[in-house]
C-alpha cells in the first residue's frame, strides 16, 4: 500500500496495483479500477516515485519461506 494526502488533509493508503491511471487537472486524480476516483495532494511524479519504492520492497525482498497449506 502507498500513502497518499488527501486535499482535506487526510492520509489514505491505497493498492498501487489498483490504479488505472493518473491526472493533473491541476490537482491530483488517481482512477482506480474500481472507477473510484480520488483528489490528492501528492503530484504526479510524487505518486511514481512512491510506487517504484514500493514496487522494489515487494520485488527484490521476496518471503524467504513460502508456506503451504494443504
Amino acid at each position: 500500500m502507498i500513502r497518499v494526502t488527501r486535499i482535506n488533509d487526510s492520509i489514505i493508503y491505497i493498492n498501487p496495483d489498483l490504479i488505472e491511471f493518473l491526472e493533473e487537472t491541476p490537482d491530483t486524480v488517481v482512477t482506480m479500477t474500481t472507477g473510484k476516483k480520488l483528489i490528492v495532494k501528492e503530484s504526479i511524479g510524487e505518486i511514481q516515485k512512491v510506487i517504484v519504492e514500493y514496487k522494489r520492497g515487494v520485488y527484490l525482498n521476496p518471503p524467504k519461506e513460502i508456506i503451504r497449506r494443504d
